[in-house]
């Protein structure tokens, strides 16, 4: 393997580990905690929620001191910063612990997307593959923080969900550091050498675009980041209450084998069933990143989110009253459109903004997109407690036609920069 594409591929993993980590703690409380400790699906949410914040207003000084200091030293930064708190999130014996360890992994975990991101769009050429492929990792971590928790409540503990990844983010940190050592260390010389930078003044016409796009891509952002909150983090719980005879049927048919048998030995492993099928519609999902990306090199923009947000209009109006199989189906559905809509904002700012600032411009996006996503903890929390899901996706069904009313007004191709 060469080193352009291990760099590429330990780029994906991180994005990989970073989903995954935000996430352990979703199956961890819907599946052990709320037993072991005796507090309910909604009264764990709290204490997730500042880890959520963390993650979203901790972008922006990421992406800054990205561009100002080394985007690479900043990712090893990541690694091993966020590998140290799942660790200690895994040793906490009170919610309160458990709490502050997930604000450190929120806090840490808040350096990849504007840093990460702004390596990808910048270093290779065709970005909207490049993105969509990247996200894909991403969306793998959403789907395996499921699995992978499920299968170590089962079989090791919820504790060993978040210890083991540690571990594996460390060790994974220290292989970047070695493979951008020159680059981290040359990072410090090029800032000095680099003077200031002057900006082309732009056209009146292209000025009002850009106040259009950056109101758009913001608008998409806030809601698309309920949408996505909402589905990621409640689908195991959602799957728990209304995939039950499904995930029985399963795990009888497996224990019916020997050999499968001692793969899933008993009825206690419901709980691996239900990560299993989450495992399975995040997976599944992510793929649509690889198409969308292809479609957005290829068609622009426009097409492709509006094509989305109508798909997620339709799925989320279907699903209350759902279970089992129809329930399935249709959660792959409106997971299809959250997972494909991913990319698009990312990749419109990629074509927009400068490089010199780029991975700002990501970390204000993100501190839009992940602060929503703490704010949505406590709307779920509530509306869960007081409604119900299906009051929930009647919300989503909305978000989405927000979207799809927002995405009209973007032209059917970006234009390019107009100078005066």
């Amino acid at each position: 393997m060469t080193r352009d594409r291990a760099y590429f591929l330990l780029l994906n993993f991180g994005h990989f580990l970073d989903h995954l980590f935000m996430l352990i703690f979703a199956t961890v409380a819907a599946l052990a905690l709320s037993a072991e400790w005796g507090l309910s699906y909604g009264e764990l949410l709290k204490f997730a929620t500042p880890g959520f914040f963390a993650f979203g207003v901790f972008a922006l000084p990421a992406g800054w001191l990205a561009d100002k200091w080394s985007r690479d030293g900043m990712m090893v930064i990541f690694f091993i910063g966020v590998g140290l708190a799942s660790i200690g999130t895994g040793l906490a014996s009170t919610p309160f612990q458990v709490g502050i360890g997930l604000f450190m992994i929120g806090l840490f975990g808040a350096i990849y997307h504007p840093v990460g991101l702004a390596i990808v769009s910048i270093k290779w050429k065709d970005t909207g593959m490049r993105l969509a492929s990247n996200g894909v990792w991403g969306n793998l971590g959403v789907a395996s923080a499921a699995l992978i928790t499920g299968y170590l409540i089962d079989n090791g503990g919820w504790r060993m969900a978040f210890i083991l990844p540690g571990f594996f983010s460390i060790g994974l940190g220290f292989l970047y550091g070695i493979l951008r050592f020159e680059a981290i260390a040359a990072s410090r010389n090029r800032s000095k050498a680099t003077g200031p930078k002057t900006t082309p003044s732009m056209t009146a016409d292209y000025k009002s675009f850009l106040k259009r796009f950056s109101a758009i891509v913001f608008v998409t952002t806030a809601v698309s980041g309920v949408i996505f909150q909402s589905t990621t983090f409640a689908l195991p719980k959602i799957f728990d209450e209304r995939l039950q005879d499904l995930a029985n049927s399963f795990v009888s048919w497996f224990t019916s084998g020997e050999l499968l048998s001692n793969l899933l030995p008993g009825e206690a492993n419901i709980a691996t069933m239900i990560g299993l099928f989450a495992f399975i519609v995040f997976t599944v999902a992510s793929l649509a990143q690889l198409i969308v990306g292809y479609s957005l090199d290829k068609f622009g923009p426009r097409q492709v989110f509006m094509l989305l947000a109508g798909l997620q209009l339709i799925c989320f109006a279907l699903m209350p009253g759902l279970t089992d199989g129809l329930a399935f189906v249709v959660a792959l559905g409106f997971m299809l459109g959250a997972f494909g809509q991913i990319s698009i904002n990312d990749y419109m700012i990629s074509k927009m903004a400068t490089g010199e600032f780029r991975a700002r411009i990501y970390g204000v996006r993100f501190v839009v997109s992940f602060t929503v996503l703490a704010a949505t903890l406590p709307l779920i929390s509530y509306v869960y407690e007081s409604f119900g899901f299906d009051t929930l996706f009647r919300i989503l069904s909305l978000a989405a036609f927000i979207i799809l009313l927002s995405v009209m007004i973007l032209p059917r191709r970006l234009p390019q920069p107009q100078h005066a």
